[in-house]
């Protein structure tokens, strides 16, 4: 086995640095996953955003691996503010709302990860970092989302920690890698578990 046989099923290019830098070379395969869709039906169904996260992860893991061979790994991550399932801000009013209501409070990034093989889902790991925002001000806000500009509208929770985002906050519990979007140790154990890695 070899790295050449590890592909991502995602676009995106944040998942795929962190791996890149890791020193695993995956090839990015977009699983065309109807997402909202598929959020849709989950919280219709009153499932926990936990849960959602990692359903969404595998099934693009699944959805791929059943025409591409190899293992394959998908993701997912799902803001959950007190229970409730917060999605991309659309714009940037919607990004600013977003920030007030995170203004002060704790929220969850809940971050699921499956890998698939042969169709078939063969490991998981959910990681959910807390991260405490710190009281923001209407100013603050306006001046936060000018300097980041619409970047902030491709990510979750209307913020990149490894740029301006740091100073939303007051506290941070959890890992790094797994804020960005990738439980990145625990894979990395599995894929050395697995032969693609050396031990």
């Amino acid at each position: 086995m070899s790295q050449s046989d590890i592909i991502l099923a995602s676009g995106s290019e944040s998942r795929r640095n962190l791996l890149l830098s890791a020193g695993v070379e995956a090839v990015c395969v977009k699983p065309n996953v109807d997402e909202e869709a598929a959020k849709a039906t989950f919280r219709a169904e009153g499932m926990r955003v936990a849960d959602q996260a990692m359903r969404l992860a595998e099934l693009k893991a699944v959805k791929v691996s059943r025409s591409r061979e190899g293992l394959v790994i998908g993701g997912d991550q799902m803001l959950n503010l007190e229970g409730e399932a917060m999605d991309k801000p659309v714009d940037m009013a919607d990004a600013a709302n977003h920030l007030r209501r995170f203004s002060g409070k704790a929220h969850t990034l809940e971050t699921a990860i499956v890998v698939a093989e042969g169709g078939q889902p063969v490991w998981r790991h959910l990681a959910k970092p807390k991260l405490t925002v710190r009281p923001l001000s209407d100013a603050f806000i306006s001046s936060y989302l000018e300097q980041s500009g619409e970047d902030v509208l491709k990510t979750v929770g209307a913020y990149q920690l490894e740029r301006l985002g740091a100073q939303l906050f007051s506290r941070i519990e959890g890992d790094y890698f797994s804020i960005l979007g990738l439980p990145l140790l625990p894979l990395l154990d599995y894929l050395r578990t697995r032969g693609f890695l050396e031990a």
